[in-house]
């Protein structure tokens, strides 16, 4: 029987881990975030008042194991002077099934189907969910998209509404026989699941393993130090009884020009701290896990999927 890995997460990068680990012999549920309200997303949602489905789009398209020109076709975006400006043809078919369906999950498992997916694809909820922070100075930002452009410290992350998570994702926690947090934005990908009551109680009853892909480079008032040990901290706050027990982190030295461009950004790269790391009693997975594509620092997802396989099978 496959082993079953839930990941949780949103956005780039588990699109990139999910385009490498779909390959390997493992059982997959992806579960992603619902709150973001940038760009195309932010559009469709305030105009048919549905939950985010970007982020979903991305993750169906580096899951399905059809043909690069098929996958390109979810990915195309319009550049028109019409209200079609900016939308990804994936943004408006999950759109469109929804306004069919009336259910976000329903609305998956169709677009799976067309792709041909294998593993599971769920939304956190499918509630209109909208993220709120509060700064350290008590001003509060609402909006997920304003918060990644803050560049601030957060006190506190919460929802405007009650989130009620899907009961599919509960389960899936509970039967996982391991729980990865995925690499991206902590306050914007990471802690959105953390902040549901429900999610946290049951990671505290799976005996799953959890672990932890540590970005490479940070993103601007997330942590007080760009170190692993700093991250792992962040959403072990949030954990329940349950805390982090491995995390997978790049130890490549990054290039002065590749810095230099982060720069711009105020992104530095995350240091592994060895020591802070033991006596937190984490398990370090070290590798250079650096590819670069476009001009920007990504994860090798190919690498990073086959030290999670290997983990699995021990």
């Amino acid at each position: 029987m496959k082993k079953k890995i839930v990941v949780l997460g949103g956005g780039t990068g588990m699109s990139h881990l999910l385009r490498g680990l779909k390959d390997f012999p493992v059982d997959i549920t992806a579960v992603i975030t619902v709150a973001d309200n940038g760009k195309s997303t932010g559009k469709l949602r305030e105009e048919f008042s549905t939950p985010a489905v970007g982020d979903i789009r991305k993750v169906l398209t580096n899951l399905s194991p059809l043909p690069q020109e098929i996958k390109e076709i979810m990915e195309y975006r319009f550049d028109t002077y019409s209200d079609l400006d900016g939308h990804p043809i994936g943004n408006l078919l999950l759109t469109a099934m929804l306004n069919q369906t009336r259910s976000l999950k329903t609305s998956i498992e169709h677009l799976s189907k067309l792709l041909d997916i294998k593993h599971k694809v769920l939304p956190l909820s499918e509630d209109y969910l909208t993220l709120q922070a509060e700064t350290v100075d008590g001003k509060v930002i609402t909006g997920q998209a304003q918060i990644m452009k803050s560049y601030t410290k957060f006190k506190k992350i919460y929802y405007q509404e009650k989130p009620h998570v899907r009961k599919e994702v509960l389960q899936s926690i509970k039967d996982a026989d391991l729980i990865i947090f995925s690499m991206g934005s902590l306050y914007t990908s990471i802690i959105p699941h953390l902040i549901c009551k429900d999610v946290v109680k049951m990671i505290d009853q799976s005996k799953a393993p959890i672990m932890y892909l540590c970005n490479i480079m940070n993103q601007p008032g997330e942590t007080e130090e760009n170190l692993v040990s700093h991250y792992v901290s962040v959403i072990n706050k949030y954990l329940g009884k349950r805390k982090i027990n491995i995390v997978i982190a790049n130890h490549k030295e990054i290039s002065q020009k590749m810095i230099e461009n982060y720069e711009k950004e105020r992104k530095e790269p995350v240091q592994i701290d060895y020591e802070s790391l033991k006596e937190l009693n984490i398990e370090l997975i070290e590798d250079d896990l650096i590819t670069v594509e476009d001009g920007t620092i990504k994860h090798n997802g190919l690498k990073i999927s086959s030290m999670i396989f290997s983990y699995l099978m021990r």
